[in-house]
């Protein structure tokens, strides 16, 4: 609470400035740096002052674009410390915003040397002029003098923003006293030693020849990468937004006026520089006194000076605006205010926007550098570090060699504004509402294109250089996933993207050739079958729609839902499973999944497959097993594909909730023999109040710990039900999330259970028994499943049958010419001859035991105290249906000895389910026949089309 406290004092008495003082008044002295002294009358000797002005345009109209592209996005909603960083990620999302984060933040840091080294060169003129030096007067001079005003400026930043706002006000009354010094200075008429080193006054022969460029050495785009770093200084407002009263308001009003401002200076420089001032001069003064008219042609021979180059004129001094100005002294306090003042702004912004990339923790080991200090959360820290990369830059010592980087950078800065700003719009996100009404999507698309082009005209090695730093910073945010959401744009594109596709996907015409497995698996709570999530997520792996249903008992609270689709949603990810979690509350299963089929999806995308578990407590439970049977017939009745899973050791893990949902596989594809490894643990307990999880005095199925084995939580608790058991003995699971009782670890057994789809199967075989034409779906999903990383160890075997021995060799030759074409590629054909043979006895006996309890006699009457509902015409095996069914019952009893035959030692048994006729197969006959088939065996398989063809010859 204290510390609370203290942190709300921090902000009451934080200080915090208007549009004039904290952008208005930063813009300037950023723009105005180091080029308006000593590159402006260079670039109007290499471009000539038609296409100097091109260059100044060109960058202003970058500028303005970007400025209006971001006074759109920083006018929609709060805009928080961080400037163009913050803006960026909150619109483009983390991994745009870190990465140009990054780019911008050392942008600044390189800009802090750049315009120290451009106030060391002044002063080593100055000193030159004067005859001194610190050393040699050469390159070590200027890394000496420009670290030393880098140490100058710390010091001030780290005192804090306010004394550093100060001096700003300083420095800009200074510069704005050396440009008034500089255009008195254009009109006074210059002396003999000013015109013999090129500055001759007003001359319209001059200006004429000016107008035209003279590129030397250089190129338009290589004049304008050295000039643009003169107006990249937009941010400067931006980039302290966090400092600012009213940000919304201030930075649109405050920016767009700092670049009116500055680019009529600019222009209004380039002109005078090329109306007054030569291009060559040899700075021969006794020439000029000897030809007072006729002066012009000799000083610009610069062979007479005895050398072939000039030292002197606009083309080779970088001193012009100081030999035009009135006093020259001021010129260089000018140079020193501008330099120093754009230095001291980006010194500051860096350490702004790296602390807010710090708080997002989109990066790790970076957090110690964003901590903040003081009533105003300076980053002295950040101070620190941009003081170290700008020591380092200033090592290089050469203006010329630092600009371009610096273009780079902002360019790429400016690049992602405008994108962000179009994205944003682009995305049409009832969201983006930006109260700066004076924006253009396609104006934001064209400036970022712009800052594109210009980038790699200028310096293409070092955009692509610029690209790959962003890209890299990119995949590794995207790679990272941080916890953030930020509803960005991309997160809105990504929605009109999906919806768009949806509706295209429904004027799509069906065809065969596109037949897409759509499942709706019945799970129940998926937490507590992850062997049935993942064979689904097998046969899906990302290319058809998987939903995973679950129907309770309602009513449960609002507040229990949402938590349970959340845990469930979580759970989905953390287990790399592409599927959506589906609840829905029936009074009993068959309702619900009816519901479900009818609901679930929209358009083409909804599911033609129902995959459930088999219910092995069926001969104990009457309501919920004649439930599951009526839900089979849903599925049918509803012209949809069903697929039954039964596994040796079920599907229900429900006692085993809290082991950590994730078991890292092992480079062989077998779990670790720790009972317990994975540490991102989910206790899938629903935190509610005791209200919200009962009701009428019954806890809600999603929330007990033991469910059966069947793919609904939703039938109730009857005396007659028996829970499902993986183990003879019971594991408790404890609270901590570090692994289970102490008094009972959860075996290795149980673990593999878990995981046995998700790990590498053994070498073996994928039998396909294909007993009816269901359209090919009974060949299609083991097709599928072989495809699978997990069972490319396994072979695909067909197994068909045959009436009569005589037709084996044809009916043989048959399917294998019919798989060829289907092109399903399987190992072995085999076709079975005496499926007609009567079973054995044993078998016989065997069925008969099974349906003992269910079978009457047709005058008998109900007396089982097991059948004591409203329902005991479907829960009973008449004679008569005994007599009418002889044949299906033989057949079954006959397949279940050609299975132990053929197929006990296979690694997955696929069958043709058989379908259960209203009115005529009893529900506990028909899950006879499903036992009879699947006891004992190895993971089986049932699957039945709805007759709609999925597989082609043609193609």
């Amino acid at each position: 609470t204290k510390s609370l406290d203290k942190s709300e004092v921090n902000v009451e008495t934080a200080v915090k400035f208007g549009w004039i003082q904290g952008v208005l008044v930063r813009c300037l002295l950023n723009i105005w740096g180091v080029m308006l002294f000593m590159r402006l009358s260079w670039v109007a000797a290499q471009a000539g002052i038609g296409l100097g002005a091109m260059v100044i345009i060109l960058a202003t109209v970058v500028t303005t674009i970007t400025s209006i592209s971001m006074s759109a996005i920083c006018t929609n909603g709060e805009v928080r410390g961080g400037g163009t960083y913050y803006m960026i990620s909150r619109c483009l999302g983390p991994e745009f915003g870190g990465a140009i984060g990054v780019i911008f933040a050392l942008a600044n840091a390189v800009a802090v040397a750049m315009y120290s080294v451009g106030f060391a060169e002044a002063l080593r003129d100055l000193l030159l002029d004067n005859g001194m030096s610190v050393i040699n007067g050469g390159l070590n001079d200027i890394r000496i003098l420009s670290s030393c005003a880098v140490l100058a400026m710390l010091a001030i930043a780290l005192i804090g923003t306010e004394w550093e706002t100060k001096a700003q006000i300083v420095l800009l009354i200074i510069l704005l006293t050396a440009m008034a010094d500089f255009l008195i200075g254009s009109v006074i008429p210059p002396n003999n030693e000013k015109k013999s080193k090129g500055y001759i006054g007003w001359s319209g022969e001059l200006l004429v020849e000016n107008f035209m460029p003279r590129f030397v050495g250089e190129s338009f785009f290589s004049v304008f990468s050295v000039f643009f770093p003169a107006a990249t200084g937009i941010l400067a407002g931006a980039n302290i937004s966090g400092d600012l009263k009213d940000p919304q308001q201030s930075i649109p009003r405050g920016t767009l006026l700092a670049i009116f401002i500055t680019t009529i200076s600019y222009l209004l420089f380039l002109f005078i520089c090329g109306a007054t001032v030569l291009r060559d001069a040899n700075g021969m003064e006794s020439m000029v006194a000897q030809n007072p008219h006729d002066f012009v042609e000799l000083i610009s021979n610069c062979t007479l000076y005895g050398s072939s180059d000039c030292k002197f004129g606009s083309a080779n001094n970088y001193q012009i605006i100081e030999l035009v100005s009135a006093f020259g002294p001021l010129i260089y306090a000018g140079i020193f205010a501008a330099t120093l003042s754009s230095a001291l702004a980006s010194l500051v912004s860096a350490p702004k926007v790296f602390q807010a990339l710090c708080k997002d923790k989109l990066f790790p080991y970076i957090e110690y550098f964003g901590k903040g200090f003081g009533k105003n959360n300076e980053p002295r820290r950040g101070y620190i570090l941009t003081f170290a990369i700008a020591l380092s830059c200033c090592i290089i010592g050469d203006l010329n060699a630092i600009a371009p980087i610096i273009s780079n950078f902002f360019l790429a800065a400016y690049c992602l504004i405008n994108f962000s700003c179009f994205h944003a719009s682009f995305a049409k996100s009832p969201g983006f509402r930006p109260a700066f009404k004076f924006y253009n999507m396609w104006l934001s698309l064209i400036g970022a294109i712009l800052c594109l082009i210009v980038m790699f005209i200028t310096h293409w090695s070092t955009a692509l250089g610029t690209f790959v730093i962003i890209l890299g910073l990119y995949v590794w945010i995207l790679y990272r996933k941080p916890d953030v959401n930020w509803g960005s744009s991309t997160q809105a594109q990504t929605y009109l993207r999906a919806l768009h596709s949806v509706y295209r996907l429904n004027l799509v015409p069906d065809h065969v050739k596109n037949f897409r497995p759509q499942i709706l698996v019945l799970t129940g709570n998926p937490i507590s079958r992850p062997p049935l999530v993942d064979f689904a997520n097998c046969i899906s792996k990302g290319i058809g729609l998987l939903v995973f249903g679950h129907v309770i008992d309602g009513p449960i609270s609002q507040r229990a839902r949402n938590s349970l689709i959340q845990k469930s949603n979580q759970w989905l990810i953390n287990r790399k499973v592409k599927g959506f979690y589906n609840l829905l509350e029936e009074e009993s299963l068959a309702k619900g999944v009816k519901s479900m089929i009818h609901s679930v999806g929209m358009g083409k995308l909804r599911p033609n497959i129902v995959m459930m578990g088999m219910k092995t407590d069926w001969q104990n439970c009457d309501e919920g097993f004649l439930d599951y049977f009526d839900t089979i017939h849903t599925v049918f009745d509803s012209h949809l594909a069903l697929v039954l899973i039964r596994l040796p050791n079920g599907l229900d893990y429900s006692g085993f909730e809290k082991i950590p949902e994730m078991l890292e596989n092992t480079g062989n594809g077998m779990v670790s023999s720790a009972p317990y490894l994975n540490a991102s643990y989910i206790d899938v307990s629903i935190d509610a109040s005791k209200e919200d999880i009962t009701q009428n005095g019954n806890h809600l199925s999603v929330l007990n710990v033991s469910h059966r084995d069947s793919f609904s939580d939703s039938t109730p608790s009857t005396p007659c039900s028996q829970r499902h058991e993986i183990s003879q003995q019971p594991y408790s699971v404890s609270n901590n999330p570090s692994g289970v009782n102490a008094t009972k670890d959860i075996p290795k057994d149980v673990l593999l259970a878990v995981n046995q789809f998700q790990n590498k199967q053994q070498k073996g075989f994928i039998d396909v028994w294909w007993l009816y034409d269901d359209g090919g779906l009974t060949l299609l999903l083991p097709y599928l499943l072989s495809t699978r990383k997990q069972w490319k160890g396994c072979k695909l075997r067909v197994f068909t049958l045959a009436n009569r021995k005589a037709e084996l060799d044809t009916e043989q030759r048959n399917m294998a010419t019919l798989l060829s074409k289907f092109r399903i590629d399987y190992s072995d054909v085999i076709v079975i001859s005496d499926i007609v043979k009567p079973p054995q006895e044993s078998t016989k006996q065997e069925f008969k035991e099974l349906i003992s309890k269910w079978r009457i006699k047709d005058n008998e009457s109900n007396n089982c105290e097991t059948i004591t509902n409203e329902n005991n015409d479907k829960l009973v095996i008449t004679e008569s249906e005994l007599v009418a069914l002889r044949d299906k019952n033989n057949r079954h009893m006959r397949l279940r000895e050609l299975l132990n035959r053929y197929s006990k030692e296979s690694s997955l048994i696929v069958m043709t389910l058989p379908m259960p006729r209203k009115g005529t197969c009893s529900a506990p006959l028909y899950m006879a026949w499903l036992q009879m088939l699947t006891q004992d065996m190895p993971p089986f398989i049932f699957i039945r089309g709805d007759q709609t063809n999925v597989l082609t010859f043609y193609s």
